[in-house]
């Protein structure tokens, strides 16, 4: 049996691709180990600069295996590991330091929306649709979606989602902001890996100190927040590479940060 995920680098992008097209790319749990063990490797990559997270075939994922979900559902160990690896890997993409980014064709649903909201930045293809189905069925998240889709898309929003189980398109979700581009089908890939490519150019640490305030800072009170920034500009300033920057700048350059 081949692996649900395909696992490649392509200059200094890692890319994680889902490989079960004929079942819409569902995530079992070998698929969110896949994913782990891809991002455990892409962070320990100097050479790898960003994360992006595609799809093959029609769909970018339409949930959980849930013939997996049924084996397990009399047996409340084995459940309730496959909740946490999976709630436990989308976290640390989120926690990643590097950048996260989601191509999304076709649908993404339920599980699939709960992957895509653990990336940074969303790329849609104009025939995407985003939607939460754990109500139609009498389910719900499981890995983080009741949490993530609130923060996004705010509490009414997210609760109209989850309750009516209906679809986005494209760009109601750019709209409700899930989705950050949307970009033509056949462009899908090639437009989000030029996104990728450019944030290679970027300091390395520079873009992950950032992500990582404004990850740490959503929950934190705005005090405990400005503190958080200014603690870590103190820190950047003195750096290699903001000299470089700086250098660039009044030269009227590109900089050239180190890896």
């Amino acid at each position: 049996m081949s692996d649900p995920v395909n696992v490649s680098v392509e200059g200094s992008v890692g890319i994680i691709e889902l490989a079960r097209p004929e079942k819409s790319n569902c995530l079992s749990l070998k698929a969110h180990e896949c994913i782990s063990r891809a991002r455990e490797k892409f962070e320990a990559d100097r050479n790898v600069r960003s994360i992006l997270i595609c799809a093959q075939g029609k769909h970018f994922c339409t949930g959980a295996d849930l013939t997996e979900v049924k084996s397990k559902l009399m047996d409340a160990r084995a459940l309730d590991y496959f909740i946490a690896f999976g709630m436990e890997g989308l976290r640390k993409l989120e926690q990643s330091h590097l950048p996260v980014i989601g191509a999304v064709q076709g649908l993404c649903l339920a599980g699939g929306i709960e992957l895509m909201l653990s990336c940074d930045v969303c790329f849609a293809a104009e025939s995407a649709q985003f939607g939460d189905q754990h109500a139609q069925f009498g389910l719900i998240p499981g890995w983080g979606g009741s949490q993530r889709l609130t923060r996004l898309m705010g509490l009414r929003r997210a609760l109209d989602l989850m309750f009516s189980a209906r679809w986005l398109k494209a760009d109601e979700a750019k709209e409700a902001g899930l989705v950050n581009y949307i970009v033509p089908d056949e462009e899908l890939r090639q437009a989000a890996l030029a996104y990728c490519q450019k944030i290679a150019t970027r300091s390395r640490p520079g873009i992950a100190e950032m992500k990582r305030l404004a990850r740490e800072g959503a929950d934190m009170a705005t005090d405990q927040q400005m503190r958080l920034e200014r603690d870590a500009a103190v820190r950047a300033l003195p750096s290699v590479d903001v000299t470089e920057g700086l250098n660039a700048f009044e030269n009227r350059r590109t900089p050239a940060f180190k890896a």
